[in-house]
């Protein structure tokens, strides 16, 4: 049936604003806009922790035309996007349906546990550059978060297993990755 419908992406994605309009909303406004004209991104948000950390995020529209086609469509282009598992996509009344392909980890570095001399002698920004490379043709570094304690960051990919062969060896060898842990996140 024709008409308006309220669509929520509900994202397994620890992303927060910039990077959650990056990687889901404006993509999603865009392909909406053209692919059913009318519709339109009403709202975006980031549920966070109460220390302020990322858990999930969450896009919400207006979409005319036929709900089980907008549904339909609608997952296909999330999981082009790399929605994480564990993500839902709710439209009016039709049942919500689970999507999500892609996985993910948190890799928590210690803020500041570690000798003085470590952090004095290599930088964060080094750390995410090299882990960037490590995570090449495994994944993607979506986003981090810098806590009182921590600093998170976010990794996706086709495979967590494969995100984690890729960067046990810089984490086993990395001065600011001691005390370092890992969370599967998707």
């Amino acid at each position: 049936m024709d008409g308006t419908s309220n669509l929520e992406a509900l994202l397994n994605a620890r992303l927060p604003g910039p990077q959650r309009g990056d990687r889901f909303e404006d993509p999603l406004a865009y392909w909406l806009e053209s692919r059913f004209p009318g519709s339109r991104v009403t709202a975006g948000g980031t549920l966070r922790s109460p220390e302020g950390e990322p858990l999930s995020c969450a896009v919400r529209a207006e979409v005319v035309g036929d709900a089980a086609e907008v549904l339909d469509a609608t997952i296909d282009l999330l999981e082009r996007l790399g929605a994480p598992r564990g993500s839902r996509l709710v439209v009016d009344d039709l049942p919500p349906r689970d999507i999500g392909t892609a996985e993910g980890v948190a890799v928590y570095v210690d803020g500041h546990g570690l000798p003085a001399e470590v952090y004095a002698g290599h930088d964060i920004n080094e750390f995410l550059d090299a882990l960037h490379e490590r995570v090449q043709g495994h994944g993607v570094l979506q986003a981090f978060w810098e806590g009182t304690h921590e600093t998170a960051v976010y990794v996706y990919g086709p495979s967590a297993q494969d995100l984690l062969d890729a960067i046990s060896p810089l984490l086993a060898e990395h001065p600011l990755a001691q005390n370092s842990r890992i969370e599967r996140i998707a």
